[in-house]
């Protein structure tokens, strides 16, 4: 093209065409007020109005539940419904402050009013008795959101101090960083977090792949064990393996040493960034540890993976991915901006992590059906 000509832009598909008649459409004060009294266009206003004000209202939303929380409210409701002024009493809080709680937590189905007006377990309040793990990230989002008060400075970079980053210690932002002289009470609370929450992945990623076709798998940033005891449980004749920074490798022998495990499991410090990974294996997992990274780094482990591996061995992804069908929010908007405030790292679809393994010289990339994707999906991948 000659210089100084403009560009002449690329034809419009038919359905970006239809979204710019839409947005116009939708930019029109006169049709929002026809959409809200036509009766087949009513339901429809009221549902995205409502869905705009949930995102606005979010935050107010999780606040209740933290209060909940923070209360053990789901703990004091599991054994049956109680009246507003015995929870009030259980609660050190004045009725009316219990009254308005109650009745947040019964709007966003944490909580349910009994027709004789005690207050029972909703749909969503009875899970968080059984998964310990909800409770704690629950818990852990107070640090998140105090990197998220200035989303824009967050955005731009301008928060290179935040309190996610210093919550997540070896997130070091200097590529030839090896963080291998953290003491172990360092990483004791990301470790901690991160085992808490492993039941909700572990469960997935093993009903996704069966292990038994293999004779011994390698953790790779496997944490306090958490993932191993469960493996273990499913794949008794598996030899199990462990690699972690030294001061979590520490943790995770006394983990796996209280699960009974010490003598079936071998556990390994070091960095994935400096240290070869110990041989072995002919199967690897790679759990959560990948969207913690960026590419260049996420490369250096999966090389690190595949000159582990023998010809034909496998590697298992498993991590929250973008753009998973019914959990776009989750992956693009949840860890979009969590992994911003954490200093680095990326969700990432699966054709990206299928791009990342094939430059690391892993072939066959095939994504599994995982029961709940909103957790965690999982690729496989094998060694040339």
């Amino acid at each position: 093209m000659p210089s100084g000509m403009p560009a002449v832009p690329a034809r419009s598909s038919l359905r970006d065409r239809w979204r710019g008649w839409r947005d116009r459409l939708l930019l029109d004060p006169g049709f929002h007020r026809w959409a809200t009294a036509f009766p087949l266009t009513r339901p429809i206003a009221r549902r995205e109005s409502r869905a705009l004000f949930d995102i606005v209202a979010g935050f107010t939303y999780s606040q209740v539940l933290l209060a909940c929380v923070r209360l053990k409210l789901f703990d004091l409701l599991a054994a049956g419904p109680l009246d507003t002024a015995t929870l009030a009493r259980k609660l050190a809080m004045p009725e009316d402050g219990a009254q308005r709680l109650l009745a947040a937590a019964a709007s966003l189905r944490l909580l349910e009013r009994h027709d004789d007006g005690r207050w029972g377990l909703g749909r969503l309040g009875a899970p968080m008795v059984v998964h310990s793990a909800i409770a704690a990230m629950v818990e852990h989002h107070a640090t998140l959101y105090q990197d998220l008060s200035d989303p824009v400075a967050l955005l731009r970079g301008e928060r290179p101090g935040t309190a996610m980053s210093g919550y997540w210690p070896y997130a070091d932002t200097a590529p030839e960083a090896v963080p291998q002289s953290l003491a172990p009470d360092h990483v004791a609370d990301y470790s901690t977090l991160m085992s808490a929450s492993q039941p909700l992945v572990s469960e997935q990623v093993l009903d996704a792949y069966p292990l038994a076709r293999h004779r011994c798998l390698l953790d790779v940033g496997g944490g306090e064990g958490t993932f191993l005891a469960a493996v273990a449980k499913r794949a008794p004749q598996l030899d199990l393996m462990l690699f972690d920074l030294p001061a979590v490798a520490e943790r995770a022998r006394g983990r796996l040493g209280e699960h009974g495990l010490a003598g079936r499991t071998r556990v390994f410090g070091g960095s994935f960034f400096a240290d070869p990974l110990p041989k072995g294996a002919d199967v690897v997992t790679l759990v959560r540890v990948l969207f913690d990274h960026p590419d260049e780094r996420v490369l250096l482990i999966l090389r690190a993976v595949h000159a582990a591996l023998p010809a034909g061995g496998t590697v298992l992804v498993s991590e929250p991915m973008s753009g998973t069908p019914g959990a776009e929010a989750i992956g693009d908007a949840y860890y979009g901006l969590y992994l911003a405030a954490m200093g680095r790292g990326r969700s990432r679809t699966p054709a990206q992590l299928q791009t990342l393994l094939e430059q690391a010289g892993f072939t066959r990339v095939t994504l599994l059906p995982t029961r709940l994707p909103l957790q965690t999906r999982v690729l496989s991948a094998r060694a040339g």
